[in-house]
């Protein structure tokens, strides 16, 4: 638990230096294209470094939970759910996440924020409405396993940042056609050459770093949920109720009205491909019937 915490850390710093390295790429390469400037492009990908991890870090959570029109709710609007959070807090020894509420008929849920403290727990009306309360529990305990094992942040950075990486190499490619029309309209020579170089590098990156920051997450994301999966079962210890809860949100037939690939690999299950019989690179969650049968092999666990 305690190797994962730490490497939670490490894994969030290293993310933070290969984005801000791929920014500035970006960053060059758009200052050569559009101003006719790299030096110009490596400074505005600095500020962009700057300003998207400073955003990640204290707005990470807000940005997720606008971008599937969540909304706060309290005790009074829900003491059952309020005292099964609670109650599970106080056995992992967390601080009281805030809880929102996302109106979806698809049942599944989510946690973020920066640290335990500042964390945050979404849910599905869906997920409220058809999951008894072992099942809930069970969903729940495994949001703050996610909590409880610094999940969050990093997941919650990395969230945006992808985000970000797709949305910067979608204007790249935008960027080419203004860029080449500008290298054909300048001087010829070493400087053509050059520019046609660089136009080829730029439509390289955009076309692979939204795949290897997707690549990146997914990575990331899979063992994530193996680990708080048993940390939902060591606290509710009824592995059982999660089980039957990941049942029946794959088996249900609603879709997530608000699917973004960027934060799949934040939910309970994958919203845009549930039923997955085997890992890939490019999977956010492993196979559902593999998660379910790991928490029916825990001793005390129906068959």
């Amino acid at each position: 638990m305690y190797e994962q915490i730490a490497a939670n850390r490490r894994n969030t710093l290293l993310l933070t230096v290969s984005m801000t390295l791929l920014l500035l790429a970006l960053g060059y390469l758009l200052g050569v294209l559009l101003l006719d400037s790299p030096w110009a492009g490596l400074v505005i990908g600095l500020i962009l470094a700057g300003i998207i991890a400073a955003v990640s870090y204290y707005n990470g959570s807000s940005i997720l939970l606008n971008a599937v029109n969540a909304h706060e709710i309290q005790k009074a609007d829900d003491p059952q759910l309020f005292n099964a959070v609670e109650e599970l807090s106080i056995a992992a020894g967390l601080p009281m996440p805030k809880i929102y509420l996302i109106d979806d008929p698809a049942p599944n849920a989510f946690a973020t924020g920066r640290n335990p403290k500042h964390s945050a727990v979404a849910i599905t009306k869906g997920l409220r409405e058809k999951l008894t309360r072992d099942e809930l529990q069970g969903v729940m305990a495994h949001e703050l396993g996610h909590i409880e094992n610094r999940d969050i942040l990093y997941m919650t950075m990395l969230a945006v940042m992808v985000g970000t990486i797709v949305i910067l190499a979608d204007i790249s490619r935008r960027s080419l056609w203004y860029g080449s029309s500008r290298g054909r309209s300048s001087r010829g020579g070493s400087r053509g050459s050059s520019q046609g170089i660089l136009i080829v590098i730029a439509v390289v990156l955009a076309v692979v770093a939204p795949l290897l920051a997707a690549i990146i997450q997914m990575a990331a994301s899979r063992q994530r949920e193996y680990l708080a999966d048993a940390t939902s079962a060591k606290l509710t210890r009824y592995p059982e109720g999660l089980a039957s809860a990941l049942e029946k949100i794959a088996n249900d037939s609603e879709e997530l009205q608000t699917p973004n690939r960027a934060l799949q690999a934040l939910f309970t299950v994958n919203p845009l491909d549930k039923h997955v019989p085997t890992s890939s690179l490019f999977d956010s969650h492993p196979p559902l019937e593999e998660r379910i049968k790991r928490l029916r092999s825990i001793v005390g666990a129906p068959s």
